[in-house]
C-alpha cells in the first residue's frame, strides 16, 4: 500500500439497487472525474460548491457508460481527509462494473480492504477506536448495539482511553524528576502519593473493562443454549419467545432431533438462540447425535436456559443437567404451570439461586417478559460474559485492558514494597502503551493490516 496512491472501489453492496456508488479518494480524484465526466451544464467539477451533486454523464471516450449524480468532497474535510469524489449511478452490476474500470484505468489503483478508512486513520481524522467502532456501526444488530457503536465512534472510548493516559503521563513525568533529580530542589512524588493516583486509576480501568464486556455482549450477541429433556416444552419455548412456529412441537419425546438456532432481539440485547435436542438416552442414531450436538452447545454456551417440566417430578436427566450447570449463566425455568406443580423446587435451589429460577407456561406465552427481565438484568448485571472471541475489535481491546489491569496491580505491589522508582516507572510506561493500542497511539503496522482487513473494499 502506497498512502499517496490515489484509489477507487465501489462503496455499495453487490445486486441490483436503486442507487450504486464509486468512491474515489487521492491527489487525482478530481482530475480523473473531469476526464470522465460531463455536466450538462458544461462546467467543470470544480466550479461548483463542493459537497453539491452534480448532474451529468460519464463518458468512455464519445460513449456514455451512464446518467450520474458526482460530488466532490475537498480534502482535508472528507472522509479520508484526501480529495474524494463519489459518483452515483444507477445500481445494479454492469453500471458499477463498468465505471470502475474506467476509473482504474486513469493511473488509480482499486483500495485494498478498508484502505478509505485507515487512511482516514493515518490521516489524523479519527483513532484506532473510532475506526472500529465503523464496523461495529455497519454490522449492529440492534438498536441498543448501535447506540454503543455510534457512541464510540464519537469518540466516548477515544476520549476516556486519552484522559487516562493523560493522567498515567503526568504520574511518569513525576517519577522522572524524582530519578533524574533527587538532589535537586524539585517537588518529588511520594509511595503514597502514587498509591492514592494508582488507585484511581485501576478503578477507572477496571470500571472500563466491565463495560467492554457487556458492550461485547450488545455486539457480538449472546450464545444462548435452550436445554432439558425431551418434551418439556423447549420448542414451545422457543416459538413464545420469536413470536413464530419456527420449531415442531407435539407430545412425541424426540421430535427436536437437532440443534434449531435463531437470532432474536430481547431488549436490545442481540441473542443467538438455540434450541437443542432433548438430553436422554436412546438408541435412534439421527436422535443420538443431536443429543451429542446439544451437550457441546450447552458446554461452549454464554447463557444456559434449563426448561424443566413443573408437572413432573424431578427425574435423573434433569439432575444431570443441573449439575453441569454454571449457576451464576443459568436460568431454569419451570414449564407448564398450567398444570398441576409436583416438581421439588427446594430440590433446584440446590444447583441454581432462587432468583434464577421462573415459572412459565410456554403454551399460554405466560412469563416470557419475565424472562426478557431476568436475562437484562443478568447481562447489565455483569453476570454474563460472552466467550467468543471471534471479533478482532473486541477481544483486542479486551486484551489491552487485562494488561493494563495486570501492570497496575505490579505496580501497586511494587508501591507497597517501597521498591525502587525506577521499577514502579516500567510498570507505568506499560499501562501507557497497552491504553495506547486501544486508540492506536502504540500500534503496529501488521496489527493495522489485520483491523482493517475486516472491512469490504468500499469502506
Amino acid at each position: 500500500m502506497f498512502i499517496d496512491d490515489t484509489i477507487a472501489a465501489i462503496a455499495t453492496a453487490p445486486g441490483e439497487g436503486g442507487i450504486g456508488i464509486i468512491r474515489i479518494s487521492g491527489e487525482k480524484s478530481l482530475q480523473v472525474a473531469n476526464d470522465i465526466f460531463k455536466s450538462v451544464s458544461g462546467k467543470k467539477i470544480e466550479e461548483y460548491n463542493t459537497r453539491t451533486l452534480i448532474y451529468g454523464h460519464i463518458l468512455d471516450g464519445e460513449k456514455t457508460i451512464d446518467e450520474v449524480l458526482v460530488a466532490y468532497m475537498k480534502g482535508p474535510n472528507s472522509y479520508t481527509t484526501e480529495d474524494v469524489i463519489e459518483i452515483n449511478c444507477h445500481g445494479g452490476f454492469i453500471s458499477v462494473k463498468k465505471i470502475l474500470e474506467l476509473v482504474l484505468s486513469k493511473d488509480v489503483r482499486l483500495a485494498d480492504q478498508g484502505e478509505f478508512t485507515k487512511r482516514a486513520f493515518l490521516n489524523g481524522r479519527i483513532d484506532l477506536a473510532q475506526a472500529e467502532a465503523i464496523i461495529d456501526v455497519i454490522n449492529a444488530k440492534t438498536e441498543m448495539a448501535h447506540t454503543v457503536a455510534q457512541s464510540q465512534l464519537e469518540g466516548s472510548l477515544s476520549k476516556k482511553i486519552k484522559d487516562l493516559r493523560f493522567g498515567i503521563t503526568e504520574m511518569l513525568a513525576h517519577i522522572t524528576v524524582s530519578i533524574d533529580f533527587p538532589d535537586e530542589d524539585v517537588e518529588h512524588i511520594t509511595y503514597n502519593t502514587l498509591k492514592e493516583k494508582s488507585l484511581e486509576l485501576q478503578k477507572e480501568i477496571n470500571k472500563l473493562y466491565d463495560t467492554a464486556e457487556s458492550g461485547k455482549i450488545l455486539r457480538d450477541g449472546l450464545k444462548t443454549v435452550i436445554v432439558g429433556k425431551p418434551n418439556v416444552g423447549k420448542s414451545s419455548l422457543l416459538n413464545a419467545v420469536l413470536g413464530e412456529n419456527r420449531a415442531i412441537v407435539t407430545d412425541i419425546p424426540g421430535t427436536t432431533r437437532d440443534v434449531i438456532e435463531e437470532f432474536v432481539n430481547i431488549k436490545g440485547i442481540p441473542l443467538k438462540i438455540v434450541d437443542t435436542a432433548g438430553i436422554r438416552e436412546t438408541e435412534d442414531v439421527v436422535e443420538k447425535i443431536g443429543v451429542e450436538k446439544s451437550k457441546e452447545f450447552f458446554n461452549s454456551a454464554d447463557l444456559s436456559i434449563v426448561v424443566l417440566d413443573s408437572s413432573r417430578e424431578l427425574e435423573i436427566e434433569d439432575i444431570e443437567i443441573l449439575e453441569a450447570v454454571q449457576p451464576n449463566k443459568t436460568i431454569v425455568l419451570l414449564n407448564k404451570t398450567d398444570l398441576d406443580q409436583v416438581i421439588d423446587i427446594e430440590k433446584i435451589k440446590q444447583f441454581v439461586d432462587e432468583k434464577n429460577i421462573i415459572t412459565i407456561s410456554a403454551l399460554q406465552h405466560e412469563g416470557i417478559e419475565k424472562i426478557h427481565d431476568k436475562i437484562e438484568d443478568m447481562v447489565f448485571e455483569g453476570t454474563v460474559r460472552n466467550s467468543s472471541d471471534l471479533v478482532v475489535t473486541n477481544s483486542r481491546h479486551k486484551d489491552a485492558l487485562y494488561k493494563a489491569k495486570q501492570s497496575i496491580s505490579d505496580a501497586l505491589t511494587a508501591i507497597d514494597s517501597y521498591m525502587p522508582l525506577d521499577f514502579i516507572e516500567v510498570d507505568f510506561k506499560n499501562i501507557w502503551d497497552y491504553l495506547g493500542y486501544i486508540n492506536g497511539d502504540t500500534v503496529t503496522e501488521d496489527l493495522l493490516d489485520t483491523i482493517f482487513s475486516n472491512f469490504c473494499i468500499g469502506k
